[in-house]
């Protein structure tokens, strides 16, 4: 059964118990009501009746009982009294009887004088019912019975009157509520079926779709709610799609780099076997393995670089990233002169809490990038400024310059600007990939910035804090 439904069902349950206790309560009071009044016009009427026939038989003038019948009888006769049926009785036998009911009248002799009336109920035989009232009073020193019924059939006939015209007013009042229910139920119950739409879409695979409700309700929150969750379920499965396109992509680079150089490795090494080289060419081919077999040694010197430093802990201690700047400077700088390319060192001076050998990595594959971009020599200058938790490594050279579609790529593994220049300079595709590791360990980031032909600039962030 649908919610909907449920809350339909239950609406009407409620209101029809409210309505019944309801009614039924105001139809009894008003019948009650009705019995009461009903009761105190016919006991007026009998009392005053009684004291009509007290008179008449006690007026000073010899009377008997039959004069007192007599009297009630042209009383009956002029049709004034108001009562169905009425008897007048002795001890011994009735003088006088009128009405349908007459017979009916219950007998009470026993149990009344003329101090004390009783009243009673009786039905005929047609199930009319009858209020009685039975009195006595005396006449001429004899004691006589008066017994009045009136007929409470109008009084039974309205209550049911009013019982069915009830019973029809709350049908229809339960018909409208049935339609006023449901269509409040549905209007309540219809976001629930845009979420449960929105949570099939999720699981057949479509997780950009959203609810977006936006109702100010415990419902509304909870469609943010999951709107937040999707989202976040579909970043999640962006992230690992975009790792495993990674993985695959670094598995790719991985064996098209050991393919390159084993190549060469065994195509020089099958001629040196064959012997058929002179000396010169001996030396040449003995060459080509020794450099080959360093990109192999290098390559995996990286790779074990970036897994350690994936793994280690920081581990930091106070250093001065400027001195630490222009210590390599000063060792790089006699190499990179032969290529034409100066280094140069400078910014503020200060201590940061830095692991040293993690630093002195960062600086050595920044400075050697730099270098690489400008084949026909340049400017490589290195400037440290101190933030409140760490410091900022700024690295500029004035070389080609990198694509700007590029700059998203270079810290992915394997990845070159330019390839064929790279693998002349015994490049990877791993340096830039090890610093954003080294960065990430400082909790700090590691930015792009470049233009063609005019140079690229690298602002390391390290957050490792101050002492």
């Amino acid at each position: 059964m649908k919610f909907r439904l449920k809350i339909t069902l239950s609406m009407l349950c409620l209101l029809a118990v409210l309505f019944s206790v309801g009614g039924s309560a105001l139809i009894s009071i008003s019948f009650q009501n009705a019995m009461n009044q009903e009761m105190a016009a016919a006991r007026d009427r009998h009392q005053m009746l009684l004291s009509v026939l007290t008179a008449a038989g006690n007026s000073g003038v010899q009377q008997d009982a039959h004069t007192v019948s007599r009297v009630l009888r042209r009383f009956s006769a002029s049709g004034a009294p108001a009562w169905s049926a009425v008897r007048l009785s002795s001890d011994t036998d009735a003088l006088y009887q009128d009405g349908d009911a007459s017979s009916e009248l219950n007998q009470f002799t026993e149990q009344i004088d003329t101090q004390h009336s009783l009243i009673s109920y009786f039905t005929d035989a047609e199930g009319t019912p009858y209020l009685q009232f039975s009195g006595a009073f005396t006449s001429d020193g004899d004691i006589l019975y008066l017994d009045t019924a009136y007929d409470l059939s109008n009084v039974y006939e309205s209550r049911d009157r009013q019982q069915s015209t009830y019973q029809t007013i709350l049908l229809g009042m339960l018909a409208v509520c049935a339609l006023a229910s449901y269509s409040i139920s549905w209007m309540l119950t219809r976001p629930l079926n845009r979420l449960s739409r929105a949570s099939r879409q999720i699981a057949s695979g479509n997780l950009s779709y959203r609810s977006r409700l936006r109702t100010r309700d415990e419902i509304g929150a909870l469609s943010a709610d999951f709107d937040s969750m999707a989202k976040q379920i579909e970043k999640n499965v962006s992230d690992l799609n975009a790792a495993m396109e990674r993985q695959e992509q670094f598995m790719s680079s991985f064996a098209h780099e050991l393919k390159t150089p084993m190549t060469s490795i065994i195509g020089y090494a099958d001629l040196l076997r064959a012997g058929n080289l002179t000396k010169a060419e001996q030396v040449e081919a003995a060459g080509y393995i020794f450099s080959e077999g360093k990109r192999l040694e290098s390559l995996s010197l990286k790779l074990l670089d970036i897994f350690v430093s994936g793994r280690r802990e920081l581990d930091p201690s106070p250093v001065s990233p400027l001195h630490a700047a222009q210590e390599l400077a000063d060792r790089l700088r006699p190499i990179y002169r032969w290529a034409g390319v100066d280094i140069r060192c400078g910014g503020e001076d200060g201590i940061c809490l830095l692991n040293v050998d993690l630093l002195r990595s960062l600086l050595v594959n920044l400075a050697e990038n730099a270098r690489k971009a400008m084949p026909k020599g340049g400017i490589i200058e290195i400037y440290v400024t101190l933030l409140p938790d760490g410091c900022k490594i700024c690295v500029t050279d004035n070389g080609s310059g990198i694509p700007e579609e590029a700059l998203a790529h270079l810290t992915e593994a394997f990845y070159r600007v330019d390839k064929a220049r790279s693998r002349a300079q015994g490049g990877a595709g791993l340096g830039l990939t090890l610093c954003a590791k080294i960065v990430e360990l400082h909790g700090g980031t590691l930015r792009f910035a470049s233009k063609l032909g005019v140079g690229t600039r690298v602002t390391a962030e390290l957050r490792g804090g101050r002492p």
